[in-house]
Order: C-alpha cells, then structure tokens, then sequence
C-alpha cells in the first residue's frame, strides 16, 4: 500500500493506475509510481502534470481508484477559484 495525493492505494490499483498512464502515453508519472513502488516508498511525491495526468486517466474512475479522483478533482476545483 502507498500513499498518493494523501490517500491510500493498494498495489493493485496503482498498477491498475500505472496501465492507464502508459496507454495514455504518461509514461513519465506511470515511470514515477513505479520507481516509487520499486523502492517501497510509503507515499509518492506528485508534481503538479502528474496531478493533471491523474484527472486525465481517471474520468471513470474503477473502485481502488475512484477516491483518487474525487480527491483529485476537489484539489483542481480549488486550485482555479484561487
């Protein structure tokens, strides 16, 4: 389990993650989850176009993921009343 934007994803649906960021041709934010898996790190460090990429490959969203995305979602929703 690992931390992602303050929540916690299994490895299952980071992999999950990980493949929808590949066929999105994200291959950089899929490299930066899996280098961070890789060295079992608790928590993964998000640049602000790996957020954006997360919004990107997550419009439907499965189950492990779609905490993610709401929390992802509130975080852009803020980000542009600023």
């Amino acid at each position: 389990m690992m931390r992602l934007a303050g929540i916690e994803i299994t490895e299952e649906s980071l992999l999950a993650l990980v493949v929808r960021l590949r066929g999105a041709d994200l291959d950089d934010q899929a490299d930066r989850i899996v280098d961070a898996l890789m060295s079992m790190q608790t928590e993964a460090t998000l640049t602000h176009p790996d957020r954006v990429a997360l919004l990107t490959v997550l419009d439907e969203p499965p189950d492990g993921l779609a905490e993610l995305r709401r929390v992802r979602h509130e975080e852009q929703a803020s980000r542009e009343h600023i």
